[in-house]
């Protein structure tokens, strides 16, 4: 299937990466930034909310500090959400942050998939966290598109569908982990049932594990990052959406391109693009908010503002200053 527009956006920025990994391990970018002091925090908020209320179309990219910023801080360390969440788990094996279970050496796999069926049951059934719900009352009259490349289903709990193009997969739907077929099938109820039969212990009745019903293949959850990620029908159809929505709006008068929480592991899927966007539409702007960097490059340092700081509470500023 050929690529579509925004997915060759991402292919380019993504040999960008490879060639310049170590930059960006290293938590820096290789591209040239601008030599301007930063602007006043005060003054970069309400240049937002300004540019929010002119915006013809507003494209919003949601990374994992977005969902961090609203309390999914779990991933990546043994904090309290981590704890409150899979306190069994790390107490029996010293596990630290949900991403680390998912490399662990499970004895079995019941109790692997326990620990699965306990991180998709956790982000399947967590409430629509407060960053989303201050992004719905900043969006609610305007006309938009959210991208992310988060899997914690928290943009289409808080949009509609056929508005969120999610690139990375999605915590919902289970594939094969053969990739014998095109095939993604609804994840929620297996897992409510391994969740429910598993109690207090840590591990499922074996005849829960869930299978392809193809290839008898174990299910995989429909997501990259420790799998064998299915690029398949719906990849594509999420990556058409997204296409579709920058191809519609190239020549706006004001496009605004907002990145929430765009960290170094994976730029290359919404900053990189976004940049190049912004550096060659006209119309476009683009603000970069992020609680750790403060990238603004050169080649757009007068159609764009980075502003470091802590994305919930950047939110908040925003919708006061509107």
């Amino acid at each position: 299937m050929a690529q579509s527009f925004y997915e060759q956006l991402v292919m380019k920025t993504q040999m960008n990466y490879q060639q310049f990994f170590n930059v960006y391990a290293s938590g820096k970018t290789p591209v040239k930034l601008t030599e301007k002091p930063m602007l006043p925090y005060e003054e970069q908020v309400q240049i937002l909310a300004d540019k929010i209320k002119e915006a013809d179309h507003i494209i919003v990219g949601g990374a994992s500090g977005l969902s961090a910023a609203g309390g999914g801080d779990f991933y990546y360390e043994d904090n309290a959400s981590f704890r409150k969440y899979f306190g069994k788990f790390a107490e029996k094996y010293g596990i630290k942050g949900a991403f680390s279970g998912m490399q662990y050496p499970w004895p079995s796999r019941e109790e692997y998939w326990g620990y699965l069926a306990t991180f998709l049951y956790t982000t399947q059934h967590a409430e629509i966290r407060k960053p989303f719900l201050d992004l719905q009352e900043i969006l609610k009259d305007k006309d938009y598109f959210i991208l992310t490349t988060n899997q914690d289903t928290q943009a289409i709990k808080a949009f509609p569908e056929e508005k969120v193009a999610q690139i990375q997969g999605d915590h919902r739907y289970f594939q094969c982990s053969q990739q014998c077929s095109d095939e993604v099938w609804d994840a929620v109820k297996p897992v409510e049932e391994m969740i429910q039969a598993m109690g207090d212990d840590t591990k499922v009745p074996t005849e829960l594990i869930p299978h392809c019903q193809n290839c008898g293949a174990e299910a995989f959850p429909w997501v990259r990052g420790y799998g064998n990620f299915l690029e398949g029908t719906r990849y594509h159809q999420e990556y058409q959406k997204i296409s579709d929505d920058v191809l519609n709006h190239l020549h706006d008068d004001h496009l605004l391109l907002i990145e929430l929480g765009v960290g170094r592991m994976t730029p290359m899927f919404i900053q990189e693009p976004f940049w190049g966007l912004t550096g060659s539409l006209d119309g476009a702007y683009d603000v970069m908010i992020n609680r750790d960097y403060q990238f603004l490059p050169e080649e757009i340092e007068d159609k764009g503002q980075a502003i470091k700081g802590d994305i919930a509470q950047v939110l908040d500023d925003v919708k006061a200053a509107m």
